[in-house]
């Protein structure tokens, strides 16, 4: 992506994953709308772009866990179309579904899933229009390992990846194109609400997340539906996928009960 009068918003971006995805699409030439619960870091960062790159920044300080903080970030994508939407914001709880309180883990569900739902819809009717635009959609490796205690993190980022990869094939044609980002163990301030321990990661598992958003815009441009930033080799990946595929024609051709039932 060469440097141009595009536009971006970014979700999360006061830290992490998306703070560098807002710093690496500045330095591209982007304005940008940054979003995010915290507004003094928003600004700061906001103030920091504008004088680093002399391009428009935006802020919107939203709580995705809220319909209102949702609502508005959508009105904002609605009103201002853009060619690239970064959902980035998420946070993950590792603890046991009887033992966790249910409002947390619908705030999960609210952040994880609805706000990846609402602001893709509220993004696509001016992209499909304009026959031009991208979305990704930040999902985790999780999403393909359903284990103990992350049961509703797990399921709210296996819906981004299935969201992410059956709205390409609804927009494709149009010129639209989404991605489904897979982030492994990245260094940022996600895992200290998460509960994971940092400090026992073992050398060389956590990436950069400035490497993380070098990685996901290369894998735009490569036309990578499902982006997986530490995997070598991208037909381990296709054979993933694919695998799942044929069972679901499997499962839809066959009218009888295995042998077993």
């Amino acid at each position: 992506m060469s440097k141009s009068a595009r536009t971006a918003l970014i979700t999360g971006a006061s830290s992490g994953i998306g703070e560098a995805f807002a710093r690496s699409l500045a330095s591209r030439g982007y304005a940008v709308t940054i979003t995010a619960r915290r507004g003094g870091r928003l600004r700061s960062l906001a103030d920091e772009l504008r004088e680093a790159h002399g391009v428009d920044v935006h802020e919107i300080v939203a709580d995705l866990e809220t319909p209102d903080g949702r609502s508005l970030v959508a009105r904002s994508i609605e009103q201002a179309p853009i060619d690239l939407l970064v959902n980035n914001a998420g946070f993950g709880l590792y603890t046991p579904v009887a033992s966790t309180a249910q409002d947390a883990l619908e705030a999960m569900v609210q952040v994880n899933v609805l706000g990846v739902l609402q602001l893709t819809r509220a993004a696509l009717p001016a992209m499909v229009e304009r026959k031009a635009g991208a979305i990704i959609n930040v999902a985790s490796g999780l999403a393909f390992d359903p284990t103990a205690d992350h049961a509703v993190y797990s399921g709210t980022k296996a819906f981004v990846v299935n969201f992410t990869r059956a709205v390409h094939e609804e927009v494709k044609a149009s010129g639209v194109t989404l991605q489904a980002l897979i982030p492994g163990l990245i260094r940022t301030e996600f895992h200290a609400r998460s509960g994971t321990d940092l400090e026992r990661v073992p050398d060389g598992w956590l990436m950069d997340p400035a490497d993380l958003v070098t990685a996901s815009l290369r894998g735009l441009e490569l036309g990578e539906v499902v982006c997986v930033p530490a995997l070598d080799s991208v037909d381990d990946l296709a054979a993933v996928l694919q695998s799942q595929s044929a069972l679901t024609s499997s499962l839809v051709k066959n009218g009888t009960p295995a042998a077993r039932y």
